[in-house]
């Protein structure tokens, strides 16, 4: 199954004006984009690039990369329809070494753009973890963007990680179910994805039990997680599907927006594995 982009635009729309500006107001009390030092004092992994990985998986920092276009295990793709949105190696930002991967992102679904890779180092119908190190240059918008998606094998549909209404959030393309919902108690416990700065998001997802939960710069994110049991504002919608039990085949990271947002992305550090890597 070729690694690009099975992304379909969302109906999602933001939350009025008033709900959003709550939402927002909520998260910058809950949170600061400053890096906690939690994870390294609770003794968890930490991996500054891809110098600790999992004993499977893989860790990709980009340096094998000799062009401008990403290669080897990763391939670019624009499904559907193509524009404005682009992909490639830049030798000019880094979160370790001297190359990362840029993404140029368009407005609307046909400026979009993804760069992916199998997960076939990895066994995905029990638990795996994944971080990706993150940069963008423009805040989560109010409208629903993705900035990562796997493909669910199972439902032939993704799922999907990216914003909304100024947060992070999981999406669900086969019900558009959220992760939080998208009330404002809702959002705020999610978190924002900070600006011009290196950000490391993890996740973890146990295909055979449906659960997933998310980490930033160490500290987990109460409103992406899923265990089921029912959260109120966080995973009413997410539980509303029985037995939700994904079969992921692939990771892509680029950016797709159902608007007309744009945003330039960097990834780097991409790494997969069985057990968890850390920042």
């Amino acid at each position: 199954m070729p690694p690009t982009s099975r992304l379909r635009s969302r109906r999602g729309l933001p939350a009025a004006p008033a709900a959003a500006a709550l939402a927002l107001a909520l998260l910058s009390t809950a949170f600061s984009p400053v890096f906690s030092p939690a994870a390294e004092a609770a003794g968890l992994p930490a991996a500054a690039g891809c110098e600790t990985t999992a004993a499977d998986g893989f860790c990709d920092d980009f340096e094998s990369q000799t062009g401008s276009q990403p290669s080897g295990r990763w391939t670019a793709g624009a499904p559907n329809c193509s524009g404005t949105g682009t992909a490639s190696v830049d030798s000019s930002v880094a979160h370790s070494g001297g190359k990362s991967l840029r993404i140029n992102g368009g407005g609307g679904y046909c400026n979009h753009i993804f760069v992916g890779t199998p997960l076939d180092e990895v066994d995905t119908s029990g638990t795996f973890w994944a971080r990706l190190q993150v940069r963008h240059t423009t805040p989560l918008p109010a409208a629903h963007i993705t900035f990562a998606a796997m493909h669910d094998a199972g439902e032939n549909k993704d799922l999907r990680m990216g914003g909304q209404n100024s947060a992070l959030q999981w999406n669900r393309e086969s019900d558009d179910a959220t992760l939080p919902e998208q009330s404002p108690n809702g959002v705020a416990m999610s978190r924002p994805l900070p600006v011009n700065t290196w950000t490391c998001v993890e996740f973890r997802i146990d295909g055979s039990a449906g659960h997933l939960e998310t980490w930033v710069d160490g500290e987990a994110v109460p409103g992406l997680a899923v265990d089921g049991t029912p959260t109120h504002d966080i995973d009413g919608q997410w539980l509303r599907k029985p037995g939700w039990r994904p079969s992921l085949t692939d990771l892509r990271v680029g950016w797709e927006s159902y608007g007309g947002e744009t945003d330039t992305l960097w990834f780097d550090d991409i790494a997969v594995g069985s057990s968890r890597i850390g920042c």
